[in-house]
């Protein structure tokens, strides 16, 4: 085979002159420091024209010294001579290594180049990065922060991709045409409309939420759901939890970090494996397998998604989930993306410049906002994602983005950032749009009384279209203890009086994972549950709470499918040996909370762990018990872990860990007296992956209670018909409890604030014994004018209709109820 010696690229010097003049026109005008940045960082990374060519850019502080030594600093693009099966778990591609210098520009490098393959649905393109030779003569690569294609992980090179190829073979062009403001070049500006608030959101992880595991395998579960609406057909009681929603939030979709063996910069996706010479090289390639509830990000490569949530690695696929939301045959379902820009994990270090960071913080490193350039490269990241379609954003950590203020003294809030990430206009084709934007914030966390300090108003307050994750959803809320929501009256009386921009719920991914944490041994509300997986799901998805919510409480409602599935959740990650072990000692509470004896004897679930010898879920348990003992109390330091584990296990009179003795099981007893440290850092990889595999909702969905699904439902759906509801109660208005040291009610009546005559009535028992309810005398009501709207499972409707004065209610039992004249219109 002939192979060609000259290079397959080259800079087209006339354009990259005009692409330099371009920079040099805003480094000289008369902007800010900051606008100009975000000028320039609208051309960062790789643009492929409609010419062919490709413009290039990187933002290089950290090579100035290296421009005065004089090293060779130079673009590599790697383009694929063979076929790429995105969906091959391994493969061994030859590709075409081509190296060119860029044009440096202070400090940025650019040029546009001419040769370079864009990818794009049926074929990937070429991949590239800016490479040079330290002073220690060691070869380093400066990635593309903000691309839009990075198949083969944060690690590997970006790839280039025809992204206005994308957007139009899109499917919901339509949509956007209905909900965004057309803008032409050179004509006025139209004022450009934001996104309308839904109605509820559900909550999901893109990784759990489908047999698929991916954008493609959700994409098909929805359109499965959509064709049958659109048939008649009635649906499962499964697919009833995916609908009712007016919006979907995803938890992030970023490329997250990766596993390393040794803390160091090469890809484990993406290896160089052969040099044939004359410019081929040969890459092994592997689909990337990480399994991250998505938090753990290094920012590098945020614009894009995650290729482990890419079944055909191809963006394309992310649009096509999207779209079919968007399509959805009963109406459109929005789409929210959660986003994360106040923190980086560690592995940052290995992937950006320094500029960008900060310092450590307690999730890794502290990200410099403060910067101009660092701004508007977050912003412009941010950008880039929103235009593959989001209608909205949930900004992570808002407490996260702090400064130290020199003019002040002080360590302050980056609330002008925040503002500003509600304000990046999304383009797709002609249409713009603002996003839907919600704030999670519980400052001063992690101050010490936090939870009853945090007002969860101050961006509200700022920016008052938004919302903020109310103080009944955040990460403490433990509905799994007896009487916690009377402990929680005075936050309850603030959602229900004082602010209707609230997200409000119980279920999270936050608060679920929360629930593994709770001591085995505390107060807990047995009458949820016969075991603790019982009472944790009764108490996530609660028909009382739910009725609550849905039917009276003001505020934005958000649900979580794990919790509404009943399937397990858990805060899991494969993707580090550094503290892989600290994550699993500190979430082994899920073994308890999570998992049943029956899920664990299931053929194929923990076949991990299993192979490893430990074949019961109580000695799992137990191990994982005294592994979290023994790691607090030798601070974390793996190897003294290993150490104590150790001595106990060859009956060292220094034994520092006696339960060790007390275990009896062969295959656990086998594991141990092999135990060293690669072994407990494999053991923690393991029980992630058996964990994560375990969480997966395709699992529960024969196991859906039908009626609990038509009566959750059923609420949404009432709601989406009183969307008046969310305003908070004033006038007229009544909401109470009764408290009797025994038991706790919630009752109340309301109006709709425009039509009066529209009213509901409600009551729910939110924990104790059971409880005689009189509504007549405590709404002062006449009952022989209201109906029942809905009942939670267990009620009749018709016995409780037959006599609405006085009847029993149990924990977790609740009755919505509207007047008569206004019950066939709710049936």
């Amino acid at each position: 085979m002939l192979v060609e010696t000259e290079p397959a690229i080259a800079l087209v010097e006339d354009a990259t002159q005009e692409l330099l003049a371009w920079a040099t026109e805003i480094d000289h005008s008369k902007d800010t420091i900051f606008e100009k940045a975000r000028q320039l960082a609208r051309k960062l990374g790789a643009h492929y024209r409609a010419d062919g060519l490709v413009e290039i850019g990187f933002w290089t502080p950290s090579l100035m010294a290296q421009v005065m030594r004089k090293l060779e600093i130079y673009l590599e693009v790697l383009t694929p001579l063979d076929p790429i099966d995105p969906r091959e778990r391994e493969q061994i591609v030859r590709f075409r290594r081509d190296r060119l210098n860029l044009v440096q520009q202070g400090e940025f490098h650019w040029g546009v180049i001419a040769g370079m393959k864009p990818g794009r649905r049926g074929e990937l393109g070429s991949f590239y990065w800016l490479r040079y030779l330290d002073p220690n003569d060691l070869l380093q690569a400066i990635r593309d922060p903000v691309p839009h294609s990075l198949p083969y992980g944060v690690f590997g090179p970006a790839e280039l991709y025809d992204v206005d190829d994308l957007q139009r073979d899109r499917a919901d062009l339509d949509y956007f045409a209905r909900t965004g403001a057309s803008h032409v070049p050179g004509a006025t500006v139209p004022r450009i409309p934001r996104v309308r608030s839904p109605r509820n959101i559900l909550q999901l992880h893109i990784g759990t939420a489908s047999e698929g595991s991916s954008f493609e395998g959700l994409a098909q579960v929805y359109q499965q759901i959509s064709d049958k609406l659109a048939r008649g057909e009635a649906l499962t009681p499964a697919e009833e939890n995916y609908i009712g929603y007016d919006a979907v939030q995803f938890l992030p979709v970023e490329p997250t970090i990766e596993y390393r063996d040794e803390y160091s910069p090469e890809s484990e996706f993406f290896s160089f494996v052969g040099d044939e010479g004359n410019g081929i090289v040969s890459i092994e390639l592997t689909k990337p397998n990480t399994q991250d509830w998505g938090y753990d990000v290094p920012i590098v490569g945020s614009s894009a998604t995650n290729p482990a949530l890419l079944a055909s690695l191809r963006p394309d696929e992310t649009v096509d989930l999207i779209a079919t939301l968007h399509n959805f045959s009963t109406g459109p379902i929005q789409v929210i993306y959660d986003v994360v820009y106040g923190h980086a994990d560690n592995q940052s270090e290995l992937l950006l410049s320094y500029h960008f960071l900060k310092g450590p913080n307690m999730y890794g490193q502290d990200l410099n906002h403060q910067l101009p350039m660092v701004r508007a490269i977050f912003l412009e990241m941010q950008r880039r994602k929103i235009n593959t379609g989001a209608d909205g954003i949930r900004v992570d950590g808002g407490q996260d983005f702090r400064f130290f203020n020199p003019l002040s003294g002080r360590v302050e809030y980056d609330d002008a950032y925040l503002k500003a990430m509600s304000h990046v206009v999304q383009e797709i084709g002609d249409h713009q749009r603002l996003l839907f934007t919600i704030y999670e914030d519980g400052r001063p966390w992690p101050q010490e009384g936090w939870e009853e300090i945090s007002t969860y108003r101050e961006l509200i307050q700022i920016e008052p279209e938004s919302y903020q994750w109310g103080p009944l959803i955040f990460a403490h809320n433990t509905p799994t203890l007896r009487g916690f929501w009377e402990r929680k009256w005075r936050r309850v009386c603030e959602v229900i009086y004082e602010e209707d921009h609230w997200i409000t719920g119980c279920a999270n991914h936050d608060t679920v994972r929360r629930g593994n944490q709770v001591a085995t041994d505390a107060e807990i509300n047995w009458n949820l549950g016969n075991s603790l997986p019982e009472v944790l799901r009764n108490a996530y998805d609660n028909p009382a709470v739910t009725l609550w919510v849905y039917g009276f409480s003001p505020g934005l409602p958000m649900d979580f499918i794990n919790a509404t599935m009943h399937a397990p959740w858990m805060f899991f990650r494969n993707t580090d040996e550094r503290y892989g072990v600290k994550v699993v000692s500190e979430e082994v509470g899920f073994l308890d909370w999570q998992v049943t004896p029956e899920m664990f004897r299931k053929a194929g679930n923990f076949k991990r762990l299993k192979a490893q010898g430990f074949k019961h879920l109580d000695e799992l348990r137990e191990f994982g018990s005294i592994l979290q003992d023994v790691m607090a109390e030798k601070d974390f330091n793996i190897s003294e872990v290993v150490k104590a584990v150790r001595l106990c296990m060859e009956g060292d009179d220094a034994c520092e860990v006696p339960r060790v003795r007390s275990l009896t099981r062969p295959g656990m007893l086998r594991f141990l007296a092999k135990l060293d440290l690669d072994r407990l850092k494999g053991f923690a990889r393991q029980f992630m992956e058996d964990c994560y595999e375990l969480c997966n909702v395709s699992h529960y969905t024969k196991k859906v209670a039908a009626e609990r699904a038509h009566y959750n439902l059923q609420l949404r759906q009432f709601r989406h018909h009183n969307a008046w509801l969310q305003v908070n109660l004033s006038g007229t208005d009544r909401f109470n409890k009764i408290s009797s040291g025994e038991n706790t009610l919630f009752y109340g009546s309301r109006s709709d604030p425009q039509h009066e005559e529209t009213r509901v009535a409600m009551v729910a028992h939110l924990g104790g014994e059971p409880c005689l309810v009189q509504l007549q005398e405590w709404l002062q009501l006449d009952v022989n004018e209201w109906d029942v709207a809905i009942a939670s499972p267990g009620l009749d409707p018709k016995t409780l209709q037959a006599d609405l004065s006085e009847f029993k209610l149990q924990d977790s039992q609740a009755l919505l109820l509207v007047p008569r004249a206004a019950a066939s219109a709710t049936a």
